[in-house]
């Protein structure tokens, strides 16, 4: 979250769902390519438009709307915080919603989507978890998470025993010796490969 003092520069809202429109447009093309392409009719190439054009126009109008509603309530509002995520995101599922023609529809889409992403931009924006210290170096991080969680192999095989790709020190010796004192087979060492 941006801290209250912060000064807050304006967006250009048209331009931004504009682009957004696009981009979202293109992704509903390509689902509706596959939906296409996964009929059980032959529909021919225009199927995209003509069969399930519907796709793109739900997911263009879903980005359009949500980008516009956010830029334009962080502009009005003068504050860039998960408030404005949480607005897009009720406008977006109201997009989805329209397509079903109830108005529980349109608002429970709404509500649900904005509660998502509110949520989502309120919790950090990321799926991978918190941000890293930008400071630190990726390759020292990634060391010392190593040499943290490393266990000696002795404590290993104390806790899981010998076998299984887990072998201590001396275990050829061991296996040799169990093996002649049950079957009476002495094996000799295994000659160096050449």
């Amino acid at each position: 979250m941006v801290p209250q003092h912060a000064t807050y520069h304006p967006k250009d809202a048209v331009s931004a769902a504009v682009r957004a429109t696009m981009i979202t447009a293109s992704a509903g093309a390509i689902i509706s390519g596959v939906q296409n392409a996964l009929t059980k009719q032959n529909v021919g190439a225009f199927g995209i438009l003509t069969k399930t054009g519907g796709t793109i126009a739900v997911f263009a109008a879903m980005g359009g709307s949500y980008e516009f509603a956010k830029t334009a309530s962080a502009n009005l509002r003068e504050k860039d915080d998960s408030w404005n995520n949480a607005i897009g995101g009720f406008f977006a599922g109201t997009m989805l919603g329209l397509k079903f023609r109830t108005l529980p529809a349109v608002l429970g889409y709404g509500s649900a989507l904005a509660v998502v992403l509110g949520t989502f931009d309120y919790a950090g924006g990321t799926l991978t978890g918190y941000t890293r210290d930008p400071a630190v170096d990726e390759v020292d991080r990634k060391e010392f998470l190593r040499k943290n969680r490393r266990i000696p192999v002795e404590q290993t095989v104390a806790e899981l025993g010998e076998g299984r790709g887990i072998y201590g020190p001396g275990y050829e010796e061991r296996r040799r010796e169990r093996i002649k004192e049950r079957y009476g087979i002495d094996v000799s060492a295994a000659p160096p490969a050449h």
